[in-house]
């Protein structure tokens, strides 16, 4: 899907054709679409090739007269009906002469965000400015999602301190899997923003580079945030696989008790139940009151030895 935006007093409003300082937005382009961005409208076969790639890192390079900006975005989804996951996705951004093209095979948040008005004074005119606007939304939105990720970490650890549930082992291993995501993505888009920053690859403006540093700022705290909360929940789950460790040795530990409580009757009715002469008392009253005086002291001198 090919779609084209123009902004009027920093509002992006849609229009039907291609025109000088317009944006234009692909998602999820068909062959045919990618055929038409290579032949109709110039753009380089392995820039629009690279860019609907999922497989593809974070990088910026040039080719006649384009340049190529692949970074990738965060994303929140539901794995299942109670796991949330967060994962990234490349976005393309190639920048010519006259336009600057987004191609994202799946539509992002910041996409939304884009069209829908809530990034404020976008202007594709100045293509400059409108990359670093979307770089600069897209690592607010890693902070966010970190943001998100520590609370429902710290959710999960308030409920798991009551009752250890499969659900919540799951979305905490699902969340350690996205911070391995987010940490290797920041770390590849900084490497990207600070090739920009050096100027020698997009060409950049005075009035830029107050935005290109808060940019900047932004993708460093974003990793340092990642780091830290990646290395609180390795923590975190290392000490519930010891809570869950000791809880199943005192599951263990009540077992055997139980079950060394109920062999001393089972020893006693099994002696005065055969044909065994010369027992003591051989009455029914004795071997009952035998039974409850031995399993009492039994379990008296387990239970203290427990709590030693």
């Amino acid at each position: 899907m090919i779609n084209f935006y123009t902004s009027d007093n920093g509002v992006l409003c849609p229009c039907n054709e291609r025109q000088d300082g317009c944006w234009v937005s692909v998602i999820n382009p068909t062959p045919q679409e990618v055929e038409e961005l290579i032949e109709v409208y110039g753009l380089d076969s392995g820039f629009v090739r690279s860019s609907v790639d999922e497989e593809e890192s974070s990088r910026i390079e040039c080719e006649d007269n384009q340049t190529l900006v692949i970074i990738d975005t965060p994303v929140s989804a539901m794995d299942g009906e109670e796991t949330r996951l967060f994962y990234t996705q490349p976005l393309g951004i190639i920048i010519t002469d006259k336009n600057v093209f987004t191609i994202s095979v799946k539509e992002t948040q910041v996409l939304k965000e884009a069209t829908d008005g809530s990034i404020r004074n976008l202007k594709p005119s100045f293509k400059t400015r409108f990359v670093l606007q979307l770089l600069l939304r897209i690592a607010a939105l890693f902070l966010l999602y970190l943001k998100q990720i520590d609370k429902i970490s710290t959710s999960a650890e308030q409920e798991l301190h009551d009752a250890m549930k499969n659900e919540l082992l799951m979305q905490l291993l699902a969340l350690e899997k996205s911070l391995v995501y987010f940490s290797t993505s920041l770390k590849a888009n900084e490497a990207t923003i600070e090739k920009i920053f050096r100027g020698r690859v997009i060409r950049l403006y005075e009035e830029d580079q107050d935005l290109l540093e808060d940019l900047l700022i932004e993708i460093k705290q974003a990793i340092e945030m990642s780091n830290i909360y990646t290395s609180i929940l390795s923590n975190m789950m290392d000490g519930f696989s010891a809570i869950i460790s000791n809880n199943q040795n005192i599951v263990m530990w009540r077992l055997t008790i139980i079950t060394v409580i109920l062999e001393i009757p089972n020893i006693i009715f099994a002696f005065y139940g055969i044909n065994t002469v010369d027992l003591p008392m051989p009455y029914t009253w004795f071997a009952i009151l035998l039974m409850v005086v031995l399993t009492g002291l039994t379990a008296f001198i387990l239970l203290k030895w427990k709590n030693k």
